[in-house]
């Protein structure tokens, strides 16, 4: 969005969600490299925030792309990072084949070429579908088990398919799309007054940087890690 356009509690919001990632992807770090305790990452509480915050990144984004001059451009430079993320973490064994990033820019182009199609349906097609897609999908936000080697970005996976970060198109690309559908109406200026004045500077400050942090975070995260370990002797 440009800046004069930016409307703070987006920026805060997301923000926020990042910052729950970034929490997150460290616990798992302290678990796999550190040895705690499998439960510090993986336990019912968090197993249902992760979805959480980064269904609320994924819906913030779709909001904003209507703020965006080109989504096409704004999707390849989220893939073009997404794929330097896949090559890092192929070397690290520890492949992220799509996750959000993948999700996010793939998500970014579809809307960018389509936009034209959603815009002219009726107000209220757009939140009834993605609601329903959301409802009727959810099930593969973890994958499901297929024999064909190529849905893998939709949400079937074949057997060996392995992805550390994995956020495939079904269900998620239908949170994006009631991000664009309710974004129509905040950029309208249809919200409550509050919502335009709300601000929090330092959340807000780290969601408007949020693809460099999301790119950055998890070498930072496991330099420290590293760092940590060497240190401590472990």
């Amino acid at each position: 969005m440009a800046e004069k356009q930016r409307i703070q509690l987006i920026d805060a919001l997301r923000g926020l969600a990042v910052l729950l990632m970034v929490v997150h992807h460290f616990l798992y770090d302290l678990v796999v490299f550190c040895g705690a305790p499998a439960w510090l990452f993986s336990n019912p509480v968090f197993n249902f925030l992760h979805y959480i915050f980064a269904g609320l990144f994924l819906f913030l984004s779709g909001v904003s792309s209507n703020f965006s001059r080109s989504n096409v451009k704004r999707g390849l430079k989220a893939l073009a990072c997404a794929l330097v993320i896949t090559a890092v973490t192929v070397v690290m064994d520890m492949p992220i084949v799509f996750g959000v990033l993948h999700l996010l820019g793939t998500c970014m182009v579809l809307y960018g070429l389509t936009r034209r199609f959603w815009e002219k349906l009726p107000f209220w097609v757009v939140p009834v579908v993605s609601i329903a897609g959301i409802v009727l999908t959810g099930h593969m936000a973890g994958g499901v088990l297929s024999e064909s080697r190529w849905l893998w970005m939709l949400g079937w996976v074949y057997e060996g398919f392995v992805s550390t970060d994995y956020f495939p198109l079904l269900p998620w690309a239908f949170v994006f799309l009631l991000g664009t559908w309710a974004g129509k109406y905040i950029k309208a200026g249809r919200m409550p007054r509050w919502f335009y004045t709300a601000d929090c500077p330092p959340l807000a400050a780290v969601g408007r940087h949020s693809l460099i942090i999301y790119v950055l975070h998890q070498p930072v995260l496991y330099g420290l890690t590293m760092a940590g370990l060497w240190l401590f002797g472990r």
